[in-house]
């Protein structure tokens, strides 16, 4: 594998509307409605959505899958266990994409990449099954070079690089961590693969992202629906947005 990289492109927002439907199920009921949530994302420019069901159905429910489809024109991005129930449920919906995440029941969030290089036969027949049916498929993984190998073998297009770690680093960790995750961007659009990024980004953080040429996404979520509490969805949205196209 060698590096280098195409001309810069749009970044395209994904916005991950999980944690609408957290508030949603800490009391019951159907309000807020995180349907309403992906109608604002459209309505604001958004490109896409990301959805995660997890096991435990802590935020999004099996329900909202087909009612957030049917809500906007923007693909959907079904986050997803390396599982069979969850493969038969990207396979009834059809997603525009499925992104393969690491999932443990006791974690808060997704916390890490998906190890890709060490799980390559379970994954396999997944990656191949959505392929088979017109689904993209992305693997969530850490910005290394043993991990983009693996997702190189398994034939899927799409990475998304997990950036928890160099949101929560600072000075010369976060600058090693910037490179790092820019080092494989470029790697990945040069073995073809297009790279996306995503977690732990904020309006504090996102531009030296975004400013790497080679990716085409971020999917940002809980910082955006944490900062809609204080100004909506819409100023949140927007604001990330313009942030993102500065740094372009």
């Amino acid at each position: 594998m060698t590096a280098s990289g195409p001309a810069p492109h749009a970044l395209r927002l994904g916005v991950n509307i999980d944690h609408v439907a957290t508030i949603r199920n800490a009391r019951g009921g159907d309000h807020p409605d995180p349907v309403r949530a992906a109608e604002i994302v459209a309505a604001v420019g958004g490109d896409g959505i990301t959805a995660h069901l997890r096991e435990d159905r802590r935020h999004i429910r099996d329900g909202d899958l087909s009612r957030i489809q049917s809500a906007t024109g923007l693909p959907l991005n079904l986050e997803m266990a390396a599982t069979e129930e969850m493969l038969a449920i990207a396979l009834s919906h059809a997603p525009h994409a499925a992104c393969i995440v690491p999932e443990k029941r006791e974690e808060r969030t997704t916390e890490g990449g998906l190890d890709a290089a060490g799980q390559h036969n379970r994954l396999a027949p997944i990656v191949s099954r959505l392929a088979d049916a017109g689904i993209r498929v992305s693997l969530f993984i850490e910005a290394e070079e043993r991990q983009l190998e693996a997702a190189l073998r398994l034939g899927v297009p799409v990475v998304e690089f997990h950036t928890g770690e160099y949101a929560h680093a600072i000075g010369e960790e976060r600058a090693r961590e910037l490179k790092r995750i820019a080092d494989m961007a470029a790697l990945a659009a040069k073995n073809g693969i297009e790279p996306h990024a995503g977690h732990g980004l904020t309006y504090e953080n996102v531009q030296p992202i975004a400013a790497i040429p080679q990716l085409a996404e971020l999917n940002i979520g809980h910082y955006l629906i944490g900062e809609a509490v204080f100004v909506g969805l819409e100023s949140a949205v927007r604001r990330m947005r313009e942030l993102m196209d500065e740094a372009r």
